[in-house]
């Protein structure tokens, strides 16, 4: 039964390299769900790491296979993360807006699908999924129709060099960020005395959306990072208590991580500037 205090079903989304995956990534979804969790409006139930597929061409971004068996390791003792390769095994680099839309579309679909044409735009998250009528099915009466589950809003999960970045010229489209804080919301990890609300504040698309981005303070504070990992694998230092043990092993058995990994991409222009500044010309 739905009533005034039904809290809002929530699965936190968040994109990236994860090259590699680091604790500081596992702590942004047990940060935001505490969160969402005390507000009293809202229960999350799900969180899924989606890691960028090799066509973004970041410099230094190694293998998808890889950076997908390194975030499962670290998430095989979580109850309610999970990792989803879809977007990874796409031969194209996907908007971030897509795969919102696509994990969007699989919570209102109760058949699963990996059709990229399902990413289409949505209406808002969290209503009453409708129901579709079956030709082949007769008409139910009212009180034989099932209850209809409310459908789960996804929102991204990101920190708060991803919400400034929606700054850099040619890296988002506007419409892109307009659909993302209008129709799923984002929830950003900040650090306490972070510019992040000024940044809000400044963007007048920002501002008019502000109600759907939850801005979570980290008070705890950890400045670890995917390319600080690097920076020490490569100088030969040790990883421990940085990364999950079992992503450590897995670095260490395949040699990941090395001067010359690092130097992939190089002088490649990152696939989102390279649509984006092609899309503006035409």
């Amino acid at each position: 039964m739905e009533g005034p205090d039904k809290k809002t079903e929530v699965v936190l989304l968040a994109c990236g390299s994860f090259n590699p995956i680091t604790n500081m990534h596992l702590r942004l979804f047990e940060l935001a769900k505490d969160y969402l969790n005390e507000t009293g409006k809202y229960k999350v139930i799900k969180g899924i790491i989606s890691p960028v597929g090799d066509a973004y061409k970041k410099k230094g971004l190694i293998s998808a296979d890889h950076r997908v068996a390194m975030a499962q390791i670290a998430t095989k003792n979580s109850d309610w993360v999970e990792v989803d390769d879809w977007e990874s095994s796409q031969s194209e680099w996907l908007e971030t807006l897509k795969v919102l839309r696509y994990h969007h579309q699989k919570f209102l679909s109760p058949v699963p699908t990996n059709s990229l044409q399902n990413a289409l735009p949505l209406a808002k998250p969290g209503r009453k999924r409708k129901q579709e009528p079956n030709r082949h099915d007769p008409i139910k009466k009212k009180n034989q129709s099932p209850d209809i589950k409310s459908v789960p809003q996804v929102k991204l999960l990101c920190g708060s060099d991803m919400l400034e970045s929606f700054a850099v010229p040619n890296l988002w489209k506007l419409e892109d960020i307009t659909e993302i804080v209008e129709n799923h919301g984002l929830v950003c990890i900040s650090r306490a005395g972070n510019s992040v609300q000024k940044f809000i504040y400044e963007s007048d698309l920002l501002w008019r959306h502000k109600n759907n981005i939850h801005l979570v303070e980290e008070w705890i504070t950890n400045d670890i990072s995917s390319t600080k990992i690097r920076r020490a694998l490569r100088r030969g230092q040790s990883i421990r208590y940085l990364v999950p043990d079992g992503v450590r092993e897995y670095i260490e058995k395949h040699h990941l991580y090395s001067p010359e990994s690092e130097d992939r991409n190089a002088g490649v222009v990152l696939a989102p500037l390279q649509k984006h500044a092609s899309d503006s010309k035409n």
